[in-house]
């Protein structure tokens, strides 16, 4: 289980993230949703060790989190990568595997057995020896996801998974999420999707620095929890889900 207790996260005295709790139990997908700069990404990242904390507990599995991490995987927004780097599809999904074969020992075996079924499960088995770069937006993220896949995580954080990429590539992707649920993995979507990524999630959180609510779609998506989160960006909100 992924225990989160009371987390503040603070930038330069600024609140970004104020008395978060949660829990999230083994099989359940989560959504975070919210407007934008209402502390989705900076929740995750704290909760990753990423950026320091102000106060609060984050547990998984009973332990501190920062000595579960070889069981968390977490794919961040496409914007947050660097496409240019010159390193290929294999070598990307292969950068998963450090932890178990160490930083400078060449990729063993089984090593190379994972990352070559992590890269046929999403399709891209045959792109193997491609730069990255070369890659549509949905061939990217394909990646990145059999990356996760390699790692072989009991804990899969997505941040934004669905941005710039196709309907056959996201269909995909729910159903490896499906699976992954059904092998009691817990995963945690970022997304601003109000639509059909929220109706696949068990379980929701509407964030905006602090929860303003939790738990099913029914029980957050309300005019009156959307109201208080996104304020007047309401309307445009409406007007989204009308043309879609």
């Amino acid at each position: 289980m992924l225990e989160v207790e009371h987390l503040d996260v603070d930038y330069r005295g600024v609140v970004a993230v104020e008395d978060v709790s949660f829990h999230v139990f083994p099989g359940q997908m989560v959504g975070v949703i919210g407007p934008n700069g209402a502390g989705k990404s900076t929740l995750v990242k704290a909760i990753l060790g990423l950026i320091p904390i102000a106060g609060g507990t984050i547990k998984f599995c009973n332990c501190s989190i920062r000595k579960q991490l070889h069981s968390i995987a977490y794919v961040p927004q496409r914007t947050q990568v660097d496409w240019d780097y010159p390193v290929t599809v294999q070598n990307v999904v292969m950068m998963a595997r450090t932890v178990s074969t160490g930083w400078f020992r060449r990729s063993n075996r089984k090593s190379k057995e994972i990352v070559k079924s992590a890269l046929q499960r999403v399709g891209m088995w045959e792109f193997r020896s491609r730069q990255i770069g070369e890659l549509s937006g949905g061939q990217q993220q394909r990646v990145f996801l059999a990356r996760a896949l390699a790692q072989q995580a009991d804990l899969f954080f997505f941040d934004e998974p669905f941005v710039g990429i196709d309907k056959t590539t996201e269909d995909m992707m729910f159903d490896i999420f499906n699976e992954l649920r059904r092998n009691d993995k817990i995963l945690i979507l970022i997304t601003h999707d109000l639509g059909e990524t929220l109706a696949q999630c068990d379980y929701l959180l509407l964030l905006n620095k602090y929860i303003i609510a939790d738990g099913s779609m029914k029980e957050v998506v309300t005019t009156e929890n959307l109201q208080r989160a996104y304020g007047n960006n309401i309307l445009f909100l409406n007007q989204q889900e009308k043309s879609a």
